[in-house]
This record gives structure tokens, sequence and C-alpha cells, in this order.
């Protein structure tokens, strides 16, 4: 693949940049402290994504019969990597550009397109994903929710634990066991749920990367319509790989992580503490890391452009993004400690406390270790 972006790729991101810069708040840095899932900046994506929208920068990859333009799947990425290194205006709804909508457009019933996804298009719409429980996090075949069909509906029973968004979305799309199976890839589906649905309780959970960002959510006799399902009884799994797939690599953080690096070597530089070649080596390290991040990305978004599936390639480029974030974090916390400090750099805590995630969030660096391992390497799964 040609690495190099073409003049109509520079274009779009230059616009884009733009756009950030007449619509972003003064305040932005702070506002944006606690990241995508805090109240405030949940709140802020309500009035922020509607404008992205109408100047067609929400969804440029979308079908134009869904609110989209047909753009090429580049100038969706671009789009995420300005996004990301400005903190992420969109909060929440990354989720429904990235991952929710294009899954329900290729799953969906006309039905479930027709209700959905033109408040996706339009910004207007906060999702949560149902996915982790106390004993089945990055291991999803273990969840033990339960969704029992009665007549026309399914009535679901059980909890969700680390809940991005959970307090302030609308929708939940929501893993559930059916069937008489008890563990397994087979035994699940995907159900649309209004988060409003009598029996649905949310609970905060404090955490060190932001407030009102993950939680708990406890499901007592939730009564679903079947028509809320999303494709059939037991065949789950492909749907949620396919999510998946597109979730660990529409979050390019080593943009963030690239610019934060490139503010801390700037203020060592006017401190003159940038002379020292152990100094400079760990800053290249880092540096190396983000751009190894940033190819395998590339290199991931490419081959689904040209209509390929993924593979390990995701995760990959899921674990090098997570190598990225660590490796400049690291760096700070040796070389410019007072950076975290109550009255330090803003953007530094920020990116540190954001960076605690990208290890466990889409499934944790180990595990997908464990999928490269046997799906690229062709490894065992367990050695005896």
């Amino acid at each position: 693949m040609d690495f190099d972006w073409t003049e109509e790729d520079r274009a779009f991101r230059a616009r884009v940049r733009d756009f950030l810069a007449r619509e972003l708040p003064s305040d932005w840095a702070a506002l944006s402290r606690h990241g995508p899932g805090s109240k405030e900046q949940t709140e802020f994506s309500l009035e922020f994504c509607p404008k992205l929208a109408e100047a067609g920068l929400l969804v440029p990859h979308w079908p134009s019969e869904w609110g989209g333009a047909g753009r090429p799947p580049w100038e969706h990425f671009i789009l995420g990597e300005e996004m990301w290194a400005a903190g992420e205006p969109r909060g929440a709804q990354y989720m429904n550009v990235n991952w929710i909508g294009p899954t329900l457009m290729r799953f969906g019933t006309d039905e479930q397109k027709r209700r959905y996804i033109p408040q996706m298009a339009a910004g207007k719409a906060i999702w949560c994903q149902g996915f982790s429980e106390p004993n089945a996090g990055s291991d999803l075949a273990s969840l033990r929710t339960r969704a029992e069909r009665d007549g026309d509906d399914y009535v679901v029973n059980g909890q969700k634990i680390w809940t991005s968004y959970a307090g302030l979305a609308e929708h939940c799309f929501l893993l559930a066991r059916v069937g008489g199976s008890d563990k397994g890839k087979s035994g699940i589906a995907i159900f649309l749920v209004p988060m409003a649905t009598p029996g649905i309780e949310v609970r905060s959970i404090p955490s060190l990367i932001g407030h009102g960002d993950i939680h708990e959510t406890f499901l007592t006799d939730v009564r679903v319509p079947a028509s809320a399902r999303l494709g059939q009884e037991g065949e789950a799994w492909s749907i949620i790989n396919y999510s998946l797939a597109n979730e660990r690599v529409g979050i390019p953080r080593y943009e963030l992580a690239s610019r934060v690096l490139d503010g801390m070597v700037k203020e060592l530089s006017k401190r003159g503490r940038f002379s020292d070649p152990v100094t400079r080596l760990r800053a290249g390290s880092a540096s190396a890391a983000c751009e190894a991040a940033r190819i395998l990305v590339h290199r991931t978004v490419d081959k689904r452009s040209r209509g390929e599936a993924l593979g390990a390639e995701a995760s990959i480029a899921r674990v090098a993004v997570a190598e990225a974030d660590h490796a400049v974090t690291d760096f700070g916390l040796d070389y410019m400690p007072d950076a975290f400090s109550g009255d330090g750099d803003l953007a530094v805590q920020t990116h540190h406390e954001r960076a605690i995630v990208t290890g466990i969030a889409a499934g944790a660096t180990e595990i997908q270790l464990g999928m490269i391992a046997q799906r690229w390497l062709d490894l065992p799964r367990e050695v005896h």
C-alpha cells in the first residue's frame, strides 16, 4: 500500500482541522479532561455532533441512503485521527460512527435500520455496549446474562460491568445467552435495548479514568421484543467479531500520543533538558512506537477499504496503539514527572489517565496476543 496521503486527503484533513478550530470552545482542554464518557463531554457531543453532521463530517463514509456521502473509508479514518488528537469531541458518539452504526447497516433488519441509523447520522444518539460481565470480560463466550423467550418477547436477567456511557445512553447493544446453552459462542444473541426499559438499573463505578465514565448495569426481568434481536439466535459471534474488529481500529490514540510527546519534547528543550542522549533515545523510542502503531492501523484500514475481512490485523494494530500510549506515558513519568502534578500539564495528565484504558478496552492486550498467536502464527491454544 502507499503510505503517502493524496492532495484530496490533505485537503480533507485541513477541512476537519478548520472545523475544530471554529467549533471547539476556548475551555475545551478542561471540558474534555475526563474523556468521552464524562457527563460534560457527552452532553457537549449532543451540540457538537449535529453541527458535524450538517457540515458532512460526521459519517462521510456511510452510504448516502443512511445520511452519509459514500466517501472513501480513508476520509473516515482521517476524521477519527483528528477527533482523537483534539480530545474526541464526538464524545460517546464515536462508537455509533465506528462500529455500532456499520454493524446495524450490515446485519440489521430494515425496521432496525430505519429506527436507529438516521438518529446516529444526525449526531443525536448515545449508545452503550453491554458486553463485559463480572466473570466474562475479555472472554465474552463465558457471559451469563440470559434472555428467555416468552411469546413475542424475551425476558432478560443478568449483570453487565465496565459499561462505558451507560449513565447517559439511550440504547444498549446488549449480549445475552439464549436457548439451553450455558457457555460457548453458539448460544449468544444480540439485542438492541432502550435503556429506559423497566428493570434496568445503572450504577456508576468510581475510577481513575473519569467521572461517570463506567458503570454496572443490572437487568431484572427486562422485557425486550423479539424484533429487537439483531441477527438470529446463536449466530451472534460473527456479528460480535465484525463489531470488535471495527472497534479495535477505530480509536487512533497514537495521534494524540504523538502530539503529547511532541509537547513534552518542546518543554524539555526549553528547560535545557533534552541534550542528554539517553533522554533523546527514549523520546525517539516512544516516537517510533507511535509511528509503528500508525502504520499498522493504516495497513488494517487499507485492507478493510478493499473489502477484505480483518483477521489478526485488527488485534495487532490494537496492541500497537496500546504500546504507543504507554511508551509516551512512561517517557513523561521518567523525564517530566512534574507534568503529572496537580498544577502540571493538563494534556499530559489527561493522556496518562486515558492510557490506562488502552491495554484493557476492546479486549485486554494479553487476550489480543493470544489471538495473534493462534490466528496469525497458527500456534496451539495451550501447550502441554
